[in-house]
């Protein structure tokens, strides 16, 4: 049976879950701006194709000290008020899809796990694989509790969950935006390029994957792609 697994930040939302959790994170006062000044530089290189291997860890220890409970509120604010008007509906209705024929779906991301908790539950999907913070004392270290699921180490992280499914990765369809997932589209069986950057675009073209163009969001209200 196929296992499908999503990418979330610019495939099944149209900018990444940590755009929309510092948003929220600066207005209530949580963050200030000088622990994000780095981020436009980040971005950029991101956006050139020159992303930094260690980018996340380097956010990360900017988020030293927030307690677990305002963390997990701050996501749930982000999601209901900011992320879920920009799912893209057509992600949402295949999920739904899929979901209906009783396959399996994952969420797979280098994102935060506490903030994608909010869209795994709005789903229903079967689980996460992402990020995770550390946590000591009820408070955020600063650090990753593992690695960050970015590029290669998304791969690793996902050929090892396979292997304790015992599945099979050419049951493995992978949907994703970003030349970053370069190596999990490689390896899966299906690889989906999901509004692809400009690097994933020529290599989708190049190696004949399919191509989505997603374009309409669930805009304010938006519901859930099935009743759980």
């Amino acid at each position: 049976m196929a296992v499908h697994l999503f990418d979330v930040d610019y495939t099944l939302l149209r900018r990444s879950s940590s755009w929309y959790f510092l948003q929220e994170a600066l207005k209530r006062g949580v963050i200030g701006f000088r622990q994000i000044r780095q981020l436009p530089l980040d971005w950029l290189r991101y956006k050139t194709g020159r992303a930094r291997q260690d980018f996340i860890e380097i956010a990360v220890k900017r988020l030293a000290g927030i307690d677990r409970r305002v963390l997990e509120e701050l996501a749930r604010a982000c999601f209901e008020g900011r992320a879920r008007a920009n799912l893209y509906r057509e992600g949402v209705r295949l999920i739904g899809g899929i979901r209906r024929r009783g396959e399996a779906v994952f969420l797979a991301s280098s994102s935060l796990r506490t903030l994608l908790d909010p869209l795994e539950r709005f789903l229903a999907v079967d689980g996460t694989i992402a990020s995770a913070l550390e946590f000591s004392g009820g408070k955020t270290t600063g650090r990753l509790d593992g690695k960050a699921l970015f590029g290669p180490n998304k791969l690793e992280a996902v050929r090892e969950w396979l292997e304790q499914r015992a599945a099979d990765p050419e049951d493995l369809c992978f949907y994703s935006d970003s030349y970053t997932d370069l190596p999990l589209l490689e390896f899966s069986g299906r690889p989906v390029a999901v509004n692809p950057d400009r690097f994933l675009l020529r290599e989708a073209r190049r190696r004949r994957w399919q191509i989505l163009r997603w374009r309409e969001t669930l805009g304010a209200g938006g519901s859930a792609p099935y009743s759980v």
